[in-house]
């Protein structure tokens, strides 16, 4: 199979062949990343039962303005605070509109004549109350701009890492890349792995495991290939991750063990805060600051 990444750089009427099929192809994406959304919370309020927890996701919608927009879009916030996942967000969200020109010039597809977007997603983030148990990062997204891409992926962020646990998550991502092409895995591992590094630490955030973008569409069919992908990868974290979560959920910890999630939690927003591309994207074009800012652990300290 050839790369579906490098299609558009050889493909100079891209935009042209996307644009009749713009609106069917959020649709489908964003039917998709509302039923994921479903599906997940469900799941995890499983686990606080299974707990002894009555815990539920709270949803709270919210409504996108930009001036001059009738229709701006907007998103569901889901957060849930129970007995084992001391704080998790799962956002879902469709927007369209104009970036600013500066803006505009760093992202794919788009520059100062061509500023229009529209964007939707699943954003996920898990802060655990033991930490034995591995905190955790998701996310896909489908984007156009003058060009249409998926991306996404999905970390494993464990205070205290445990070798199975991340053996485990890497081989199943692992499986489902090769599902759809060979490179997939180390390509989207190493990618994770540059992206998901904190300079002014000199560390990673975690474990690693699969991030990739700019997956475009640009002929006929690669929408159905790149969307079977995208949607392979949120699967794959419905099938890993609850499975981690309920290895460690009644795992025994210390007040040191306390300290060193809290210590590596302060890692975590530092990268959020300072480097995730994901965040300036939600700032940048007026979205909910609470939805964007769920990512933060509920509490953190630096020593």
């Amino acid at each position: 199979m050839a790369s579906l990444l490098a299609m558009t750089e050889t493909n100079p009427n891209s935009a042209d062949f996307t644009a009749d099929y713009t609106g069917d192809y959020i649709s489908r994406a964003k039917g998709w990343f509302e039923e994921l959304r479903t599906r997940i919370c469900r799941e995890f309020e499983a686990i606080e039962r299974e707990a002894g927890s009555d815990a539920c996701f709270e949803y709270t919608p919210w409504n996108r303005a930009e001036e001059g927009n009738s229709d701006p879009g907007g998103g569901v916030q889901g957060v849930m605070k129970g007995k084992v996942f001391e704080k998790v967000g799962v956002n879902v969200s469709t927007v369209r509109g104009s970036f600013a020109p500066e803006f505009a010039a760093t992202i794919n597809g788009a520059d100062a004549d061509r500023p229009n977007f529209t964007a939707t997603g699943i954003s996920l983030v898990a802060h655990m109350a033991n930490p034995h148990v591995p905190a955790v990062h998701m996310n896909t997204r489908f984007l156009t701009t003058g060009k249409a891409w998926f991306g996404g992926g999905a970390d494993l962020n464990p205070p205290i890492p445990y070798e199975e646990d991340t053996a485990e998550f890497h081989a199943a991502f692992r499986a489902t890349c090769a599902l759809h092409n060979p490179t997939y895995y180390d390509r989207f591992k190493k990618w994770a792995d540059d992206y998901f590094y904190i300079p002014h630490r000199q560390c990673h955030r975690g474990v690693g495991g699969i991030f990739y973008d700019h997956m475009e569409v640009t002929e006929d069919g690669a929408f159905d290939r790149n969307f079977a992908f995208t949607k392979d990868v949120g699967e794959t974290f419905l099938g890993i991750y609850p499975k981690l979560v309920r290895r460690r959920m009644d795992a025994d910890f210390t007040d040191a063990d306390k300290k060193r999630q809290l210590e590596w939690r302060g890692r975590y927003a530092e990268f959020n805060l300072v480097y995730d591309r994901g965040t300036l994207f939600g700032l940048k074009t007026g979205g909910n600051i609470d939805a964007i800012l769920m990512s933060l652990p509920p509490e953190a300290v630096w020593s």
